[in-house]
């Protein structure tokens, strides 16, 4: 049997097969190859033109039937928005608006440079060279104006949507604070054409502790509340969302546009959690804040020379630096290195630490970071892919 197999397969490489076959096989992978380029041409000439044609804030508007109909997947009622008075120019678009650029578009960095204007010989020092920050943050304290959209303390979401009557407490105050100054404050204006950000004034972790949306409902309020500011005013659309803003300190925020993936490419977010993965944090075009948890009373001042011990670390063993750190740090003299929750208060490790080390587990959590500057405890934080609260500033 062997012998009959290696002779049929002699006869089959000594055969000689006609020219016209061997010219099949020859043009055959060049036929394929060709087929091929054409193929990814035609996909490559669609791709580009559906991109083309149908921009991000088209994609989004084809979704708005679904998205006015909340009520069908959820029992939140429709947001309603207040009607802003003072400004009688019609609200809604119009060729002269829906023109011309976004008014954010004067704080690019290019601007920074003079390159907006198509001057490129001045201003070319680095972008965090002190008489150049200064400069421009002039300009910004002085000529920046930020439209809130308005509601009134009618609406049914109000503990949601506007400021606190009270001051804030607790480990996500920063939300809320933020909001409070900024309604208090010079930047806002009640004229919308001459904004250059639109501030959403809805709170994360308002919603995440109102029993009518809970965490689960907060991706269909967001989607709800886009959706109404779409079909009233005009700014979303002249932008697809890019000079609008929204807070959250909360990392449940993560989830607010899981219904609203096209806006959420566009949304400036300002949040605590600035780690890139997971909380879908992106550098530049989103910024960092700190989250702070209020404390009573003044700092205290404790020298260094009464700090005993360098370092200190607490949390949770839940990422490979942190096992790192335990099997170097598990009986060192001179780091208190505790992996699980303190039987003690916090407090009296800051105060007792010259140096705080706050290591990346799920994320940084930045309360920790804001506590150990209140108790002149020198936070060191190591972590990959996080941005410090006002980095780019």
């Amino acid at each position: 049997m062997g012998k009959q197999s290696s002779s049929l397969v002699y006869q089959i490489f000594q055969h000689r097969f006609p020219a016209t076959f061997k010219g099949f096989f020859y043009f055959l992978p060049i036929s394929l190859a060709l087929t091929t380029l054409l193929l990814i041409f035609i996909y490559i000439s669609t791709t580009a033109n559906v991109t083309k044609t149908q921009s991000q804030t088209t994609l989004y508007l084809q979704t708005l039937p679904s998205l006015v109909n909340i009520d069908q997947t959820s029992n939140l009622p429709i947001v309603p928005f207040e009607d802003n008075e003072d400004d009688n120019d019609n609200l809604f678009a119009d060729p002269s608006r829906t023109a011309r650029l976004s008014r954010a578009s004067q704080w690019l960095l290019g601007n920074l440079f003079g390159l907006i204007d198509g001057n490129d010989t001045n201003n070319k020092e680095a972008y965090h060279e002190g008489d150049i920050f200064l400069q421009d943050y002039k300009q910004m304290n002085k000529s920046l104006k930020i439209y809130v959209y308005p509601h009134s303390k009618d609406d049914p979401f109000a503990n949601v949507l506007l400021p606190p009557d009270t001051d804030s407490k607790g480990n996500y105050a920063s939300e809320l604070m933020f909001k409070k100054a900024l309604m208090e404050s010079h930047f806002v204006t009640k004229d919308p054409n001459e904004a250059h950000l639109f501030y959403m004034p809805f709170s994360i972790s308002s919603m995440r502790s109102d029993p009518r949306i809970d965490v689960h409902g907060i991706p269909d309020f967001v989607q709800n509340y886009i959706s109404n500011i779409t079909l009233k005013y005009p700014y979303w659309n002249r932008t697809g969302g890019a000079d609008h803003f929204y807070v959250a300190c909360h990392s449940i925020g993560k989830i607010a546009f899981e219904k609203a993936f096209v806006a959420k490419l566009n949304v400036i977010q300002l949040v605590c959690s600035s780690t890139y993965f997971p909380s879908s944090y992106l550098p530049h075009k989103d910024a960092s804040m700190p989250q702070v948890w209020p404390r009573g009373g003044d700092p205290p001042n404790l020298l260094t020379s009464q700090r005993k011990r360098l370092a200190f670390f607490a949390g949770a063993v839940n990422s490979p630096v942190r096992i790192a750190l335990l099997k170097v740090w598990a009986n060192d003299t001179e780091i208190f290195a505790h992996f699980g929750r303190l039987n003690t208060p916090y407090s009296e490790q800051f105060l007792g630490s010259k140096f705080c080390i706050h290591v990346k587990g799920f994320e940084v959590n930045t309360a920790r970071v804001a506590d150990a500057l209140f108790y002149g405890c020198v936070p060191i934080i190591l972590a990959n892919h996080y941005d410090l609260p006002f980095t780019d500033i």
